[in-house]
């Protein structure tokens, strides 16, 4: 009898092209990997009513669902209404009380409203004004994977993953974190994997870790 293949959906950071994804390799036999991709929100939508139509996109029933930086907010969020095998969360946040700072600070004042997010909507401009060399190549870096510059989708994304109100971790899920990420500091304490050197974007820079576990952690 064919074994009924696992289906695993991906769902990339803000704003970031699924092909984040293209390195990560699960055995065929076993699995079949599904890209997600950011649809621009409806005007004041909420995270809530965006999630259930993400969901809408999902064919199949009993999924695994990962997710990555904002995107694993967005999959904590479409568990709440579906049914899963497996719930995997990286380079995220478990909570609210997570955040850093520099967020929460941003949600109290609502400096979200002022973000300057139609700088992300043309990154040539903004590569004119990188100051150093190191900047410039990470400009370069979000060009090859940034997917979505639609203003409306930054200012709602920004402010969405800056309000986040979740309390608790959602039980059962499988949080991955890297131990020298910049953007989330406070996300490798709690039933978390860490992964020593891991980044940000170790997604990509440590597929290989990824490869390897990905699989053991969806059939644990």
């Amino acid at each position: 009898m064919e074994q009924e293949l696992i289906h695993v959906y991906m769902m990339p950071g803000m704003a970031a092209e699924p092909t984040i994804f293209n390195r990560i390799k699960l055995p065929e036999n076993q699995f079949k990997i599904h890209w997600l991709e950011w649809m621009i929100p409806i005007e004041n939508e909420s995270l809530e009513s965006y999630a259930k139509r993400m969901i809408a996109k999902i064919p199949h029933e009993n999924v695994v669902l990962l997710g990555v930086s904002f995107g694993g907010v967005l999959v904590q969020e479409m568990s709440k209404y579906m049914k899963l095998r497996k719930l995997i969360v990286v380079s995220s946040v478990k909570s609210k009380y997570e955040l850093p700072k520099r967020m929460r600070i941003a949600k109290f004042i609502k400096a979200y409203k002022f973000a300057p997010t139609q700088l992300l909507s043309n990154l040539d401009v903004l590569k004119k004004y990188a100051f150093n060399e190191s900047i410039s190549k990470r400009i370069d870096l979000y060009k090859t994977y940034l997917a979505v510059n639609d203003k409306r989708y930054l200012d709602w994304a920004l402010k969405q993953m800056i309000c986040w109100d979740q309390e608790t971790p959602v039980k059962d899920a499988i949080y991955i974190h890297g131990d020298k990420d910049a953007v989330f500091t406070h996300s490798c304490g709690g039933n978390t994997i860490v992964l020593k050197g891991g980044t940000h974007i170790m997604i990509i820079f440590k597929s290989q870790w990824f490869n390897e576990n990905l699989p053991k952690l969806i059939l644990s």
